[in-house]
């Protein structure tokens, strides 16, 4: 879990916005005011027809711990503004340490398959709470979805193939890499090389050796006999330090000397080259010598499309090693979530709704307390329609296209349903049974299955219909007339 990677209070993982807003509310005497935020994408990330939400987990561990330690308040309390005098009051600081998160969150639950707009987390409670959760919940949540999506357009491409992780040498330090391990498991890796992830995470743990094995003898086939000695049950040989093809013969060799032990030869991995032909050559080479099951594992800065091309050209690589485009999401560094005030209670107890405009109609906020609603039928998931809980829905209710007011579908009353935003902390109390990582896991691949084939291509994905249902559509319509209005120059 995060916090056993970091034995230290984690309330300062933010901005320092979050809270000098947070003292501003707590000054003007508004810190208690009931708000509502959303966490949302605009975009899919990859240029995809789909993403998979990931990070619940974390956010779970690091609200269940939240508060500020001494030191925090103590680091707080020197900060300085431009003239040289505090920030933040000791009455502000006081107020910090004495506070219990009080926050209900719904969520939708991790492993599903998510749409732009969407609200990943919904956070309703004191706006001073809300405020200083924005940048921690992004964090934690932005880049395990980035990173559980690759991983799960590599296992579509990957189909039956085994998946392993190896990217923990080149992320971005070391909670990138333990946090990208995660995200990789749960997008459909089988195993990762990162032990400490497997340790956190109950994930499995795979590897073989490195090309400077091999250089520290005085031949490969002695590097390959003395490894399959000492360690018979994990045989995996790297065959391209000096001579692919050779490294292949050497390791038929190997393994012939572990089978008169009882043992065999598991695997011999290809780094560098032609990874087509090698492996062809390979697989023909280990089949006549009878190792029909030993697995050709290939490594070397692979992504799906790099995988889907060797599969074209009949390459007979089972088994993918997969680390720098992985768990750097290489093709796009971030998902760009983003996380947005949709209401505020007033006085008398009403919801006033909130909306940010823009000149880019994607920008534009929706307000409004939501949840997704997921319709479905015997062939899979067939639209996803926001609402707002608070506004009466029709029986058969009908659902706009946010961008383009003239598309819009009506549904019967008897079509399949799910809502997909679930309790999660309620007033600050848990109430979610978090599954573990691997039924997370096999979600997503149950996820995936519902999904049209369309959206799953990688090159001009069908864009999955998701739109606002009426009520909610027509209340975001008077707000931005209303705003536009009032903020005329």
């Amino acid at each position: 879990m995060i916090n056993k990677l970091y034995d230290t209070s984690l309330s300062l993982l933010t901005d320092l916005y979050q809270l000098t807003m947070a003292y501003g509310y707590w000054k003007a005497g508004k810190a208690e005011q009931e708000a509502v935020f959303n966490l949302y994408f605009r975009k899919h990330p990859f240029q995809g027809g789909f993403t998979i939400s990931c990070g619940l987990s974390s956010v779970i561990d690091y609200l269940n711990d939240y508060r500020f330690s001494e030191a925090d308040l103590e680091y707080v309390g020197s900060l300085t503004g431009n003239d040289g005098s505090k920030l933040f009051e000791h009455g502000f600081l006081e107020y910090l340490r004495t506070m219990k998160l009080e926050c209900s969150i719904h969520a939708i639950p991790e492993g599903t398959v998510v749409f732009p707009n969407e609200p990943l987390l919904r956070i309703q409670g004191p706006i001073l709470q809300c405020q200083l959760l924005e940048t921690p919940l992004l964090n934690l949540i932005n880049f395990q979805s980035l990173i559980a999506t690759k991983a799960a357009r590599m296992r579509l491409v990957a189909k039956d193939d085994v998946l392993l992780e190896f990217g923990l040498r080149r992320a971005q330090g070391p909670d990138g890499g333990v946090t990208a391990s995660r995200a990789a498991y749960i997008g459909g890796f089988d195993a990762t090389s990162n032990v400490i992830a497997g340790k956190v995470y109950d994930i499995p743990v795979k590897g073989t050796h490195a090309h400077s094995w091999v250089m520290s003898f005085d031949s490969e086939l002695e590097a390959f006999e003395t490894y399959a000695k000492h360690m018979p049950n994990n045989v995996t040989l790297l065959v391209d330090t000096y001579d692919s093809l050779n490294g292949v013969q050497n390791a038929i060799k190997a393994g012939q000397k572990l089978r008169e032990r009882g043992y065999d030869l598991n695997g011999i991995r290809l780094d560098s080259g032609d990874l087509a032909y090698l492996s062809i050559e390979a697989r023909s080479m280990l089949d006549e010598a009878g190792f029909e099951k030993t697995n050709i594992v290939a490594s070397n800065d692979l992504d799906e499309y790099i995988m889907d091309s060797l599969k074209i050209q009949g390459s007979k690589i089972n088994v993918w090693g997969i680390g720098t485009k992985l768990v750097t999401a290489f093709d796009q560094p971030a998902l760009g979530g983003v996380y947005k005030l949709a209401a505020i209670k007033t006085a008398s107890g009403e919801w006033d709704y909130k909306l940010k405009l823009s000149e880019q109609a994607i920008k534009v906020s929706t307000p409004g307390i939501q949840q997704v609603r997921r319709f479905r039928d015997a062939s899979g998931f067939v639209s996803d329609m926001i609402f707002n809980v608070e506004t009466p829905m029709e029986t058969k209710p009908t659902m706009v296209d946010p961008y383009d007011f003239t598309k819009n579908r009506s549904f019967a009353e008897d079509v399949q349903f799910e809502d997909l935003l679930v309790p999660v902390f309620t007033k600050g109390h848990l109430v979610y049974t978090l599954p573990s990582v691997h039924e997370t896991r096999r979600r997503v691949q149950q996820q995936l299955a519902n999904l049209h084939k369309g959206s799953k291509r990688f090159v001009n994905p069908h864009t999955y219909p998701v739109g606002l249902e009426k009520g909610l559509f027509d209340l975001k319509t008077d707000l931005i007339i209303k705003l536009r209005a009032a903020n005329k120059s």
